[in-house]
């Protein structure tokens, strides 16, 4: 079944677009325009969600045939968004895969434990809640004031990949959405000295799961909008004392203002991660640069040292006057 996934044959158009086809809109009448827009504005947030989460994937051979996929859910917005759509995809797909919910209960003051068992049970998806009790491990291991998410992201993590096994789980779904993905770049890049990002499908660090980003592809707006549509019970995510000013946050909130201004640009910045050239960067484990001799063959992929780089410039904003400076 991976060959047919993966194979690019235009005859195995049918069954790749098991994926990423797009329903039709239903025609309901009404004399309500505004609600007819909105109506057409939210039919066509779900198709797009739809064909990139199943492009994501395609792409990455996510979801194999008899795979049973642990959907990890936090009770933020982008966990319930995940499975939402995975399983309308479900319903559709060219392969069978089961899906099973789970919530780690980390027994933090006020989590309102009965919100994700009553959505979960009116979904009809299996689900299991794990209680472990690692707020006051993290609360005993950090001083006051100091980051916790890092410790806690630690324990969760170990204890998600023991569930998955003894759920027989060959797959474990996280939320993160495209931005989460840029968000982690950027910070690797300030703060880490790394070209290093979330890929969207990893070998767990015990080599024993596959951890797959199946809105890998999808922008945060877009999870925002379908969560609000949805009116998915939120659990909100600063219940452990989570410090404000966190450098995701700020990161968070840079793209968020250059998207603003410079439509595209956050776009461009994901398609880069994409369009990976090793020879015009300084990673010689990737390019052999100390042996790179000239050969005297022309290659239209080599650099051209004294050319000047061009790129198009950004559109502008109403009412902005974009002045040339030469």
């Amino acid at each position: 079944m991976n060959a047919v996934i993966n194979n690019p044959n235009p005859t195995l158009a049918p069954v790749l677009s098991g994926w990423t086809e797009e329903a039709e809109a239903p025609q309901e009448p009404t004399a309500n325009a505004a609600r007819l827009k909105i109506e057409r504005e939210t039919h066509k947030l779900e198709k797009r969600l739809c064909r990139e989460v199943g492009k994501a994937i395609v792409d990455f051979n996510m979801i194999e045939e008899g795979d049973k996929v642990m959907v990890c859910m936090s009770g933020g917005k982008d966990s319930y968004a995940l499975l939402d759509i995975l399983l309308k995809l479900k319903a559709r797909a060219p392969i069978h895969f089961d899906l099973v919910a789970v919530n780690l209960d980390q027994k933090q003051p006020g989590f309102p434990e009965h919100v994700l068992p009553e959505y979960l049970a009116s979904t009809g998806v299996p689900f299991h809640i794990e209680n472990e009790d690692t707020y006051s491990i993290v609360k005993k291991l950090i001083p006051e004031g100091k980051t916790t998410c890092s410790l806690c992201s630690r324990l969760r993590r170990g204890i998600l990949y023991r569930v998955a096994d003894e759920l027989g789980c060959t797959k474990i779904a996280l939320g993160h959405h495209r931005d989460d993905i840029l968000q982690t770049l950027l910070l690797n890049m300030f703060f880490g000295g790394k070209m290093k990002s979330m890929p969207p499908k990893l070998v767990s660090d015990d080599g024993k799961h596959v951890v797959i980003r199946p809105l890998a592809y999808v922008a945060e707006k877009d999870t925002t909008r379908w969560a609000a549509h949805r009116n998915f019970p939120i659990i909100p995510c600063n219940l452990c004392g989570s410090q404000e000013n966190l450098q995701r946050k700020q990161v968070g909130e840079m793209l968020r203002e250059w998207e603003k201004r410079f439509p595209g640009r956050v776009e461009n910045m994901f398609n880069a991660l994409q369009n990976v050239v090793p020879s015009h960067l300084l990673d010689g484990s990737l390019y052999d640069f100390k042996n790179a001799k000239a050969t005297g063959i022309a290659n239209e992929d080599g650099d051209k040292a004294f050319d000047k780089e061009e790129f198009a410039a950004p559109p502008a904003l109403p009412g902005v006057q974009v002045v040339h400076i030469s």
